[in-house]
């Protein structure tokens, strides 16, 4: 089904995303996308929609299930509070991508803005991952409880800036981050440290990179020619002494 979204209100082009679901359509293809908010959110059927254009903030929010595919650029807010389901962006992304992410994927092919990850977090086997093939921005992995994140540093719109902004990891307590090729521990949050990949991270990066190769049509052996670091926090409670002071 094709859906031309050219001057539509972001509610009345939803509202026909939402009757398209609910009639059974498996799959939607949105043209001529121009910012419209809200696209996805709280979908929970395996329905594929195609965006072409550059969907609007909060695309997939609260989504559970469905996988959405943008051909182009994507602005803020990704996956907030998603559960399940994958968002394929071709270009770059913006600010606060996966906020509070519970599962699925997100992979974005170029550059991320400021805030990606933020209190991501993880339960049992819903275990969130977020990858970003280009560079991002200050406080990447922010207060971050679960999942996985990974930052490649390789396709980026801005080849010259560097691969992260400051403030990496800034009260993370939860879950791992591994990045390509090193991070620029002067950058680093206070709250964690830069470890070595073990024998179970690299299967994991493996599994993880294969997945977001084929949906780029990338060669993986390209990305893992090349040495990754995980950061983890070095506490499961940064901030607790500020807040309620452990017992001497």
């Amino acid at each position: 089904m094709k859906i031309n979204a050219q001057g539509l209100y972001y509610r009345d082009l939803n509202e026909r995303i939402r009757n398209a679901v609910e009639s059974g359509t498996n799959t939607i293809e949105l043209d001529n996308v121009n910012g419209q908010y809200f696209i996805g959110d709280g979908l929970n059927k395996p329905v594929t929609i195609t965006i072409n254009g550059v969907p609007g903030n909060d695309l997939a929010a609260f989504m559970n299930g469905a996988t959405i595919i943008v051909t182009e650029n994507a602005q803020d807010n990704i996956g907030n509070t998603m559960n399940a389901g994958k968002v394929v962006v071709h270009g770059h992304a913006g600010d606060v991508l996966g906020y509070g992410m519970r599962g699925g994927r997100i992979h974005i092919r170029k550059d991320v803005g400021y805030r990606v990850g933020i209190h991501m977090k993880s339960y049992q086997e819903n275990k969130p991952v977020l990858i970003a093939g280009g560079n991002a921005g200050d406080f990447f992995g922010e207060y971050m409880a679960g999942g996985v994140l990974i930052l490649l540093g390789m396709f980026s719109d801005n080849p010259e800036k560097d691969k992260h902004g400051f403030l990496f990891g800034t009260g993370m307590h939860g879950g791992v981050i591994y990045v390509r090729g090193g991070v620029d521990e002067s950058r680093l949050a206070k709250e964690v440290g830069v470890f070595e990949v073990d024998d179970e991270d690299r299967k994991n990066i493996n599994e993880m990179m294969s997945e977001y190769c084929k949906d780029f049509g990338l060669d993986p052996t390209v990305i893992l020619n090349e040495r990754f670091v995980k950061v983890l926090p070095r506490s499961k409670r940064p901030y607790g002494n500020m807040y309620c002071p452990m017992p001497k």
